[in-house]
């Protein structure tokens, strides 16, 4: 049984991310410049090896993403100030209203998908959420 629970969660997952990318995340930011904006935002100033392990993908895809968030004037690049010979990404002004924009329309997109669950379920959604969050942020 635990392994159809399993095969269950994970087919459920997959669709609820395609649906969010096809309408709360239905902008030009590649999903890996989604999670690297986010990643930055919550562990600003960071640098470029943690944002990798964090998304998780290659340091030179990191490199690539974060110059590109650069570009588009979401963060900046600065000397870390625990070893400067390294830099550390923190968000820019547009960059902290991106991730707000970001975070509210994602909201309101999941609450639309929960509507119709009962309080109670919705709460058990939103706890294992939290769980499956941290679980996440150990990969």
């Amino acid at each position: 049984m635990l392994d159809e629970k399993a095969v269950h969660l994970m087919v459920a997952m997959h669709r609820i991310v395609r649906h969010l990318r096809k309408t709360a995340m239905s902008t030009s930011m590649h999903p890996t410049q989604f999670i690297a904006l986010l990643v930055i935002a919550r562990e600003q100033p960071v640098r470029i090896g943690t944002i990798a392990n964090k998304v998780p993908c290659s340091q030179p895809t990191a490199t690539t993403t974060v110059a590109v968030l650069e570009t588009s004037g979401l963060v900046r690049r600065r000397p870390d100030t625990l070893d400067g010979r390294a830099t550390a990404v923190e968000l820019t002004e547009l960059g902290a209203e991106t991730v707000a924009h970001m975070r509210a329309d994602a909201g309101q997109a999941l609450t639309a998908i929960l509507t119709d669950l009962t309080p109670e379920d919705r709460e058990k959604v939103l706890e294992a959420g939290e769980i499956l969050y941290g679980v996440a942020d150990d990969l």
